[in-house]
This record gives structure tokens, C-alpha cells and sequence, in this order.
């Protein structure tokens, strides 16, 4: 799914993670931690990838794949060659976790550097 890097963009991509782990059959658990993954890596791509020129704010593109049956990855691409980096904010700072949640959540996430930008990746697993 393509979307404007506007701050209305992380909430579509809540919402199609969640229709799409729905239509699935997975569980409200790993549904739940998918909608977060999918709208902190967008949310991401927002603030930190390229122009923050709001006539042309740019896209980035969210996509969920199953590559396993008890596997669900979540992978966010924009056009910014920048690595995201885990922050360690202070109990005062209101943004900085989101790569920490992502990682608390996921079972594995990363980057993929492609020619023209990167892909944020995370790999959620179902609980047996």
C-alpha cells in the first residue's frame, strides 16, 4: 500500500494491518502488535525520510506478507538512505520509542538497504 508521508498516513496503516491480520484469522493479540509495528515504522518514514515539505511530502510504501504460517512481516520502504537507530529517550521525552517497541514486540526486525532508499522490516511470530 502506497501512502503520502503525511501524519494522517499512520493511521491507515494501523488500520490496514489490522484489516489484514482480520481477514488472516489471526489472533487479537498478534493483530494488536502488528497495528503498532506498522504504524510506528510509518510514523518513521513520516519524520525522518527526505522533505518535510508538505506540498510534497513524498510515500512510502507499507507492506504485510506471510511468509510462514505462524509468520507475519511487516516491512515499511521510503526513499531515504538514512539507518533508523534505536534512541534511549528520557522519561521526559514524548517520541524516541518507537524502535524500541518495535523490537520489544517483534521477533526479529532490521533494514534493507535498495538501490533509491531502505526497507524497515519487522517479523512477527504467533505464539503456539
Amino acid at each position: 500500500m502506497c501512502l503520502v508521508r503525511l501524519p494522517q498516513s499512520a493511521a491507515v496503516a494501523r488500520l490496514a494491518a489490522r484489516t489484514t491480520m482480520k481477514c488472516w484469522g489471526l489472533s487479537e493479540d498478534l493483530t494488536a502488535d502488528a497495528e503498532l509495528i506498522a504504524c510506528e515504522l510509518v510514523t518513521n518514514a513520516i519524520r525522518h525520510s527526505g522533505s518535510r515539505n508538505v506540498q510534497e511530502p513524498g510515500h512510502c510504501r507499507l507492506t504485510l506478507e506471510r511468509p510462514a504460517s505462524d509468520a507475519v512481516r511487516i516491512e515499511v520502504s521510503d526513499g531515504s538512505m538514512t539507518r533508523p537507530a534505536k534512541r534511549e529517550p528520557g522519561e521526559d521525552e514524548p517520541n524516541g520509542r518507537g524502535l524500541i517497541l518495535v523490537a520489544a514486540l517483534a521477533a526479529d526486525w532490521g533494514v534493507t538497504h535498495r538501490p533509491g532508499g531502505k526497507t524497515v522490516w519487522a517479523l512477527l511470530r504467533a505464539q503456539p
